[in-house]
This record gives C-alpha cells, sequence and structure tokens, in this order.
C-alpha cells in the first residue's frame, strides 16, 4: 500500500509524510552509494583498467573516467526533468535506481585491462555514463518530491535530509570498503576484493526498488495534473523563456560553486592524503569517514538555519569563506598528516633545472605519448614519489638535473636508447634520486606515529561543515525558484551542470596542475575561483527565496 501524502491541514507533515521522506532520502542514499565507488577505489581502478599507460596518466585518467558519469549527469537531468514534470516523480525515481544498480553491478564483473585489454576500460566509461545520466535524473526528482510535501517554513529543514544522502552514500561506501579490505587483507583486496563493494549493490538494488514502490506520487503534482496544469513542454518552458535567465543565474551564482565547495571538501580532499601526502588508504578512509560523520548533521543545521535566515546568505557565506581558508587549510593538512614532506621540501627543496622546452603536460588520454625527455623523466620520478617541486631553466639543449638541496642528480635523455640501456640509466637514476631524497628526510609513506589523527580530523571536519554550508540549503533554494510544472526539469539542469561538470571535474583539472607545476597546492587555485565567482555573482544577482509559497 503506498503511503499516503495528501497535504497536511496543519501546515506540519504527517507520520506519513515523514515516512515518505524517510523511503525517498534511504533510495537516493543507495544510489550516491552506488555512484561513489569507484571515486572511493579511483587509485584502484586506475591499476585495473588503465595499466596500459604511465601511472601518472593513469591515474589522472581514471580520474576522468570518474568525471565521465558527472559529464553526462546534465543530459540525465533534460531526459528524466522532462520525464517527471511530464508524467510524476514517482516513476521516474523507478527508473533511474534500475539503471544505477545495474550499471554498478556491471563494474564489479568487468575484466581488467589485463584480460581484455582497451575494450575494458571503454566499457568501463560507458557505464560510468550510464550512472550519470541515472544520477542527472535522481537527485532533482528527491529534492521535488520532499520539497512538495514540505510546509511552508520547512522546506530548508526537510529538504536537507535529502543533502545528506551524498555525503551518507559516500560514507556507506567507505565502511562497506573498509570491512571487505579488512576482512581479506590488502593484497587480496587489491587484486579482486574491490570488487566486491560493486556486486552489493544488487542487494541495494532490490531494496531500494521496493522502497521505491511503496511511494505515492507528489500532492502538489497530483493536483497540478488533475487540473489539467502540467506543462506539456517542460525543456522549451525551462530554458527557452524569462525562465533560462534564472536557471543560468542558478548555475552560475549558486550551484558551481557550491559544487567546487563539495567536493574539494570530501573528494579531493581524501585524494591529497592519498596521493600527495602518501598517508596509507586505511587510514585516509577512517579520517576522512570520521569527519562525515561528525560533519553530517550540520546538514540539517543549516537546512534549519536557512529556514530562518535565507537559503543565500548561508550558501554565499560558505563559498567566500571556503575560498579564503583553502590554502591555510591544505597546508595545515600536510603538517599534520605529513610534516615529514614539509620539513624536507623547506630544508631541502627540490628543483628540476631543465631547458623549458622539454617539459611537457605529462597528461596523454590515449596512452601513445612517450614522456623521455630528460625533464619528464625526472618530473615522473618526483610525482611518483609525491615530492614538491620547482623548475629552473637552463638553456636549450640541456639535459636536465634535480638539486634536492646541496646534491644534484643528473637525468637522462630516454630517446634512442634500447630497453636495456633505457632500464639500466633508469635504474641508475631512479637509484640515485631515491638515495638524495632519504637523505634529505623525503618519505616514501607517510609515516603512522607522526600522523597528528585528531587534528587532521578536525581540518577534515572543518572542510566537511564548508560543504553542509553549502549543500544544505541548495535544495530549498533551487525548488523555490522555479515554478511546480517546470520545476524538476528547471531545477535538474544548473544543478547537474554545477555538480557534473564545475565538481564533478574537480579532481581531475586539480590534479593535472599539480602535475604540470610540481605544487602540490597549486590545484586548489579551481575551487577558489569558481567559489568567488559564485559569490559575486549569487550575491548581486539572485533573489532569497525562503518566504515564497511553492502551492501558489
Amino acid at each position: 500500500m503506498n503511503t499516503s501524502s495528501s497535504p497536511a491541514p496543519s501546515g506540519t507533515l504527517t507520520q506519513g509524510h515523514k515516512k515518505v521522506i524517510f523511503a525517498s532520502s534511504l533510495g537516493t542514499v543507495f544510489e550516491w552509494y552506488d555512484f561513489y565507488l569507484y571515486g572511493s577505489l579511483a587509485a584502484i581502478i586506475a591499476k585495473q583498467f588503465f595499466s596500459g599507460v604511465n601511472e601518472t596518466t593513469g591515474f589522472i585518467f581514471a580520474l576522468l573516467a570518474f568525471a565521465a558519469g558527472f559529464a553526462v549527469r546534465p543530459f540525465g537531468a533534460l531526459v528524466f526533468g522532462r520525464i517527471g514534470d511530464m508524467i510524476g516523480r514517482k516513476y521516474t525515481f523507478l527508473v533511474t535506481i534500475v539503471i544505477m544498480g545495474i550499471s554498478t553491478f556491471l563494474v564489479g564483473v568487468l575484466p581488467s585491462y589485463a584480460s581484455i585489454g582497451i575494450a575494458a576500460p571503454i566499457i568501463l566509461i560507458v557505464l560510468r555514463l550510464l550512472q550519470g545520466l541515472a544520477l542527472g535524473g535522481e537527485y532533482g526528482g528527491a529534492a521535488t518530491y520532499v520539497a512538495e510535501h514540505a510546509p511552508n517554513g520547512k522546506r530548508g529543514l526537510y529538504t536537507s535530509f535529502i543533502q545528506t544522502t551524498a555525503t551518507v552514500g559516500l560514507l556507506l561506501s567507505l565502511i562497506i570498503i573498509l570491512g571487505v579490505r579488512t576482512a581479506i587483507g590488502t593484497e587480496a583486496f587489491e587484486d579482486w576484493g574491490w570488487r566486491i563493494p560493486f556486486l552489493v549493490s544488487i542487494i541495494l538494488l532490490g531494496v531500494s526498488v521496493w522502497i521505491r514502490m511503496q511511494l505515492s506520487e507528489s500532492p502538489l503534482f497530483q493536483q497540478m495534473k488533475a487540473e489539467g496544469k502540467q506543462s506539456k513542454a517542460p525543456l522549451t518552458e525551462s530554458f527557452l523563456s524569462k525562465n533560462g535567465g534564472i536557471v543560468l543565474l542558478a548555475l552560475l551564482g549558486a550551484t558551481a560553486g557550491q559544487a567546487v565547495v563539495w567536493y574539494a571538501g570530501q573528494f579531493y580532499a581524501m585524494y591529497f592524503l592519498g596521493q600527495s601526502l602518501k598517508v596509507d588508504a586505511t587510514t585516509t578512509w577512517l579520517m576522512i569517514g570520521a569527519a562525515l560523520i561528525i560533519g553530517t548533521p550540520f546538514f540539517v543545521f543549516f537546512g534549519w538555519l536557512s529556514d530562518k535566515i535565507g537559503r543565500k546568505k548561508i550558501v554565499m557565506a560558505g563559498c567566500l569563506i571556503a575560498a579564503l581558508t583553502y590554502f591555510p587549510l591544505f597546508k595545515a593538512l600536510t603538517h599534520y598528516a605529513n610534516p615529514a614532506i614539509e620539513e624536507a621540501s623547506t630544508s631541502a627543496p627540490a628543483v628540476i633545472h631543465a631547458d623549458p622546452d622539454s617539459c611537457n603536460f605529462q597528461f596523454d588520454p590515449v596512452g601513445k605519448k612517450k614522456f623521455i625527455s630528460s625533464c619528464d623523466i625526472a618530473a615522473t620520478a618526483l610525482a611518483k614519489a609525491g615530492v614538491p617541486y620547482t623548475v629552473q631553466d637552463l638553456p636549450a639543449g640541456s639535459v636536465a638535473k634535480v638539486s634536492i638541496g646541496s646534491t644534484e642528480v643528473t637525468s637522462y635523455e630516454g630517446a634512442g636508447l634500447s630497453a636495456g640501456d633505457a632500464k639500466s640509466q633508469g635504474d641508475t637514476f631512479t637509484g640515485a634520486l631515491k638515495a638524495a631524497l632519504a637523505q634529505a628526510g623525503y618519505p616514501e609513506k607517510a609515516d603512522p606515529a607522526r600522523i597528528n589523527k585528531p587534528m587532521v580530523i578536525l581540518i577534515l571536519t572543518i572542510l566537511v561543515i564548508y560543504v553542509t554550508m553549502v549543500y544544505g540549503p541548495i535544495a530549498a533554494w533551487l525548488v523555490e525558484l522555479f515554478p511546480t510544472r517546470i520545476r524538476y526539469t528547471s531545477m535538474s539542469l544548473p544543478y547537474h551542470i554545477g555538480n557534473g561538470w564545475f565538481g564533478g571535474f574537480l579532481p581531475t583539472i586539480s590534479f593535472a596542475l599539480v602535475a604540470a607545476t610540481g605544487n602540490i597546492y597549486y590545484g586548489l587555485w579551481y575551487p577558489i575561483v569558481i567559489a568567488l565567482m559564485t559569490f559575486v555573482i549569487g550575491s548581486l544577482f539572485l533573489r532569497e527565496t525562503k518566504d515564497v509559497d511553492i502551492t501558489k
């Protein structure tokens, strides 16, 4: 029997409505779990499916496959938003969850690059695209569905529960990954056990479909349909009318900044700890998980607060504070998570002395280009070791040298060398560089005894609280900007372009910037610039909506 969803005359939610919101949120948690498994396992997936390219390119390419799911989210928003505005919210939910669950399960059974070659990453990207399409139709429906059940004056509070689902889904993925990894051991997990969390999704799919079947249609949509007022062309009404200007402002003045703060505070922080600071995966996940547990209630707090003081003030404040504090916070992460990097880079900075024309941006998405100049070889070795470096120019044609403090190691040109000679010179260079780095105090891995876990968790929690500031009120703000007849479509597109494109590509762009410059903090410029853009545009051009009555 479907749960009743008729409006509560008193302006409050009935027990039945609360069950509807809980069921909707729980189903959305499972969908986010499916989507973010890939992000949590990106480093392992890079080895499994992108082993045909060099290590730096492989990881960036794995992040690009992660971002591919985000790239198509706006198209999912268009397709499923139109269906949701024309046919209904409930049935759209069922379609999106089935596509998501099956795609996630298939990742778990997909053969690796070693087994089927280039077909493996191609199929993986196709499955990521299907996941992105499904999620593109999911969020707008869930936020709209909950908002259309909530009474005026409490919309920020009740939609904030939907806002927790992305973080709870990420947390659930980390818990299951840690459980499996602990049960079977790290070696087995990286070999085959990483597939288990993906396979578990088939169980969650069954639970999610059952949950979605219990839901009844939104009361506002039912009323609109009964009166014959639903849109017959939601795409045209949403984007080819004066409403299109509001959609553009919602993108640039709200969701773009919200997205980069979300992904910088959760995923980029996770990758920064693991890739740049060389903290082991289990410790990274535990500390991120602790910060998520501490920070998640703030989604509800800021949603509640937005009912009192407004959505816009909180989102704008979150963007501005994040932009102003990212550099000191991430430098503090280095200080407390791997102080040896900070100490060594201060006492014995790494510098590549090279002909600037021989230093390339080391990203090759098709795996055909060889980075064999002496500068590229040196840069690859330092990046792989997690050592920040700068580059100083030498005359054209010079062979690159790496100085570690007062110690100097000469690189070599890989062009024209036989496989044996390349291996011999490579071993000689790598050995000398490792010895110089070790002598200067650069660690191969973060020393567990020197990780100040309470301080790292505190910093990560601050980053998560920034996430809750921008994300907690955003659903209510977007819902209130658009009329019921085109709400699903209108709010979905700016949300998914913001989160899918501006946010989803953040890890890829930021780590590419780090790889290009050798500065482990350089990637922060991307979220900072986008957050500041949103602060300016949102502050000047978007209206406050907390007192809007969406039932009229």
